[in-house]
């Protein structure tokens, strides 16, 4: 990790009790979580890969590439000099120098490239690294990953498709596909009348010509109200058929290498998340081929959203990390009442918990993508990795926007500036909470799985007992989830109470068996003990806060 010192000759004072400009950052070297969590989870042969990534993910370049990104965010394009309507967005250059730092080190494909035990532990372990730095190119990268398993529902479109999808030398012109060198894939089911109802959807599909079924073109009309990525290379979307809901691949270039129908109308102005371009946009007669079974639209593309809800949990994650790194680098040297602050009782108090969070969504990520990969032989990890997931994006993502805030406040003002990375991280802490299901959708998602899927509820509790014994508030708080979910009355309304309950079971499960005692104890008896408010800081006396911030990075 590269430290600066600042300049001091000012005319008028000298700077002093300023802390260093932070430099590069040794993104894996400092994070002992993410060191044994890829160890432990079986991606320890993807370990010098990912090591390289950190470096350069964490390098003062690429954090400026992310501030000149957000800075000049993208501009819609619609029309060409000539008056022809092209339908494109800009970026500013340093937008395609991010996506071509992810796509060069197999950002959003290398699960897929690399078919072996931990695949997508090291898949998750680098998408974190990256969204430390900048979240917006996440987005396009987090599709294209999750596009996998939905174009494998027809597999003769899988087979033209999937191998653009996996090339590693990023292409960002706008032509057809089938001419350039790498593709991303994109996703748009919300309807300005639906939400997150898709079912209330509107638009219509009819076919091209006497085909019908998977496979088949048909020609689509209707409107998208969120469209993230538009300047993907194609996109799953729904609409009806007579047949009911389908899922449609729908290219940016028709076959004849004519412009489909997309039109954006316009680009969102959204919170954060700025350098990706979300847009809305009209289906006019776009052409499409049909994925998967007609009528089983949503069947097809929740393969989709499963792999966008990892991400979700492994972008927030993320988010906690840099901002804890933040945090304690600014504490580590700003002093006030003759002691640093990071040596002040109260300040290691919040630090402290601060790392413990960050460790806790960390390890639950790295866990749940285990889950992901091996649930494709093993049907009891399939089963936790698809309650897991909901468990995991509801909580890591729901904790987020305070970690962040609290963060932001150890810096006292200077964290709250725009020259700060603070503010950047706080406006992109909401969207992965509200992106690919809200609090509430993913919280019904997790009761469809307790009471619909057999296998879902003894294989969550499976994983929980493997630490019976270690901890007894861990014992206790399951013992009262066990009671919970046994009882179906009024569950819904009672839906985000119990997802947090087997959030928190996860997590400190997970910490009592692979983390030190320190972390693990702290951990327990403050999430999971008689008294818990939520807010940062309030860690029991007995804590050893010396031990958990030297684990987070801090040099005590």
């Amino acid at each position: 990790m590269t430290i600066r010192s600042p300049i001091s000759n000012l005319p008028t004072h000298e700077v002093t009790n300023v802390p260093p400009m932070l430099g590069d950052q040794d993104l894996y070297g400092k994070d002992l979580p993410l060191q044994e969590g890829l160890l432990r989870e079986g991606a320890g042969w993807a370990e010098r890969q990912v090591i390289d990534f950190a470096m350069k993910a964490g390098s003062e370049e690429t954090l400026e590439w992310a501030n000149q990104a957000n800075r000049y965010p993208p501009e819609m394009k619609a029309f060409d000099r000539n008056g022809m309507r092209i339908n494109q967005v800009t970026f500013h250059p340093a937008y395609h120098n991010l996506m071509g730092l992810a796509i060069a080190h197999d950002v959003p494909s290398f699960a897929w490239n690399n078919p072996q035990g931990g695949n997508h532990v090291a898949h998750g372990a680098l998408s974190y690294l990256l969204n430390q730095i900048e979240g917006g190119v996440l987005c396009p990268m987090a599709m294209s990953y999750a596009v996998v398993p939905a174009l494998k529902a027809t597999p003769e479109i899988a087979k033209e498709w999937i191998p653009r999808l996996l090339a590693t030398e990023y292409d960002s012109r706008d032509i057809p596909a089938n001419e350039k060198k790498s593709i991303t894939m994109g996703m748009f089911m919300t309807e300005k009348q639906g939400g997150s109802d898709v079912r209330a959807n509107s638009t219509k599909a009819r076919p091209e010509g006497s085909a019908t079924g998977p496979g088949a073109p048909y020609i689509l009309s209707g409107h998208k109200f969120f469209c993230s990525a538009p300047m993907s290379d194609a996109f799953l979307s729904l609409a009806y058929t007579e047949n009911g809901l389908s899922c449609f691949l729908l290219p940016r270039w028709r076959p004849d290498c004519t412009r489909n129908g997309l039109y954006i109308q316009r680009l969102k102005d959204k919170l954060g998340n700025k350098s990706n371009a979300s847009s809305e946009m009209e289906l006019v007669d776009a052409w499409g081929l049909m994925l998967g079974e007609e009528g089983r639209g949503v069947r097809t593309i929740i393969e989709m959203v499963q792999g966008t809800r990892y991400y979700c949990a492994v972008g927030s994650a993320a988010l906690m990390r840099q901002a804890l790194t933040q945090a304690i680098h600014h504490a580590s040297y700003r002093s006030a009442f003759q002691k640093k602050l990071i040596q002040q009782p109260l300040m290691q108090n919040v630090l402290a918990d601060l790392a413990l969070e960050s460790e806790a969504a960390t390890a639950l990520f790295l866990r749940l993508g285990r889950a992901i990969g091996e649930g494709e032989t093993d049907p009891a990890e399939a089963a936790l990795a698809r309650i897991g997931t909901a468990v995991g994006k509801y909580w890591v993502c729901k904790r987020t926007p305070g970690h962040v805030y609290e963060a932001m406040e150890c810096h006292g003002g200077p964290g709250y500036i725009e020259e700060s990375i603070l503010p950047r991280l706080y406006r992109e802490a909401p969207v992965n909470s509200i992106w690919e299901g809200s609090g509430n959708v993913i919280c019904l998602d997790v009761l469809r799985a307790l009471y619909k899927d057999a296998s879902a509820l003894p294989a969550f509790f499976a994983e929980i007992e493997q630490a019976k014994g270690g901890n007894r508030l861990l014992d206790s708080h399951t013992a009262r989830l066990k009671a919970e979910v046994s009882e179906t009355g009024n569950f819904e309304s009672r839906a985000r109470r119990v997802t947090e309950m087997m959030a928190l079971a996860w997590q400190g499960a997970l910490l009592v068996q692979h983390a030190p005692s320190a972390v693990s104890d702290a951990f327990c008896a403050s999430r999971l003990g008689d008294y818990w408010s939520g807010a940062y800081g309030t860690l029991p006396d007995d804590t050893d806060f010396n031990e958990i911030l030297i684990r987070a990075g801090a040099v005590m």
